[in-house]
Order: structure tokens, then C-alpha cells, then sequence
């Protein structure tokens, strides 16, 4: 039985709803090692689920007909806007890679589903929670699988400091990420005076693989010393 004020077990049935689905996608994004955990999930699920809650009943004590009058919808839209905070504060860019774009949607789709939650639409929420999965499992299978985009392979352009031997870490990157090397090229300079980094060596290769190239251009942003990396749009190296 629901109560007066909106305070009753269908509540606080939402509300756990919300912190069960939220906290799924949080153990998931948590075994990947995402720079937002389980507890960032649950907690943006159960606030988005809470603040549906206090716009749906918060006012019933002051509302008055035709005098006082309430919009729950404006809660919604505040949701929205506001959770790009937190989406915005785990995207970072390094070294040329913007990293953090798929873990701010699901932050997203988290205050989403908390707020169907809290809306009372539990079969939408689950449905949701249920596609996240299908999109984090489900589709890098799906790509792997695609042929590639590109005949003649993907053109990458790599700076990197000279003398510490990143031929061999680059080559053997790209080759646990299951991309093909066809041609190299290399030419070393030396950098100007203003610079404080030591000499560079400039390399062109092209690859091909079934896998996106942005995973391979990711993994090589973790090589330490390597200072640039970017794709080119001609279509080989002649």
C-alpha cells in the first residue's frame, strides 16, 4: 500500500531496483578495470531513481489545485543535463587517444534506467540493463567479425624517442592486436632546440586486421615514449 507521501514499499521497491540494475553495470565495468567503479554506478543509479521519487511525490503536502502546481517532467530534464558532469570528468584525452567516451555513455545509461526506476517503469529499466550488456558483450564480437574497412589497410604515422629500442615494443603491439604489418618506413630527426625532448624517429606503416583501428591506435598510446600517433588518409606509402 502506498502511503499519503509517497513513502511506501512500491518506493522503496524502486529504489532497490535501481540499485541492483546500477550495481550489474558497475561489477562489469568494474572487472574491466574502468576508471569508473562499481560504487560510481550504484550511486548514480539510486540518486537518479531517488530524485523521480521526490518529483513524483516530494510536493504533495503543498500542492493546491489550480494555485500550486507541479511539473515532475522539469526533475527529468535536470537529470539529464547534470549527469554530463560526471560523464565529462572521465573523458580525458593522451597522446592523441580520447579515452573514457564508453564508459561516460553507461554513466549515462545508468542515470537513465535509475530514473525509469523511479518513475515506476521497472520492465524499461530492466530492458535497458539488459542491452547494456548486449552492447558491451555482444558487439565486440560482432565487429571482430566484420571485414575490414579499408582494402588496402590503415596508414599510421608514429613519433617516438630514438635510442630506446620502441621498433620492437610498436611491432609486437600490433601484432597481439591481431593487425598485419604490410610496409614500414622510417626517417629519424632531430628535434629543435626549443624542444627539450631528445631525437625522434618518424614511423610510417600500414597495417590490416579485422579489429577496429582505434584499439590498436589505443594500446600503442600506452607505449611509454611514444609521442604521437595518427592515422593517415592516402592509401599506402609510395
Amino acid at each position: 500500500m502506498v502511503s499519503l507521501y509517497g513513502q511506501g514499499w512500491l518506493q522503496l521497491g524502486e529504489l532497490a531496483l535501481a540499485f541492483v540494475l546500477s550495481a550489474l553495470i558497475g561489477i562489469e565495468r568494474e572487472v574491466r578495470q574502468k576508471s569508473a567503479g562499481v560504487r560510481t554506478y550504484t550511486l548514480v543509479g539510486v540518486a537518479a531513481a531517488l530524485f523521480m521519487l521526490v518529483s513524483k511525490y516530494g510536493f504533495n503536502d503543498v500542492l493546491r489545485p489550480q494555485i500550486v502546481v507541479v511539473d515532475p517532467s522539469r526533475i527529468a530534464a535536470q537529470i539529464v543535463s547534470g549527469i554530463g558532469f560526471i560523464g565529462g570528468g572521465v573523458i580525458f584525452m593522451r597522446r592523441d587517444v580520447v579515452r573514457g567516451l564508453t564508459t561516460a555513455a553507461s554513466v549515462w545509461l545508468t542515470a537513465a534506467l535509475g530514473m525509469a526506476c523511479g518513475a515506476g517503469l521497472p520492465a524499461l529499466a530492466v530492458a535497458t540493463t539488459i542491452g547494456h550488456f548486449v552492447i558491451m558483450f555482444g558487439f565486440p564480437k560482432i565487429i571482430g567479425r566484420l571485414p575490414a574497412n579499408r582494402k588496402n589497410g590503415t596508414v599510421l604515422r608514429l613519433v617516438y624517442e630514438d635510442g630506446r629500442g620502441l621498433l620492437r615494443t610498436i611491432l609486437l603491439c600490433c601484432t597481439q592486436c591481431r593487425f598485419t604489418i604490410e610496409q614500414v618506413r622510417l626517417s629519424s630527426h632531430q628535434t629543435e632546440r626549443s624542444d627539450p625532448r631528445p631525437s625522434a624517429v618518424t614511423l610510417f606503416m600500414e597495417v590490416k586486421g579485422k579489429r577496429p583501428i582505434s584499439r590498436l591506435i589505443e594500446k600503442l598510446g600506452e607505449i611509454d615514449g611514444l609521442w604521437e600517433v595518427e592515422t593517415r588518409e592516402d592509401d599506402g606509402l609510395e
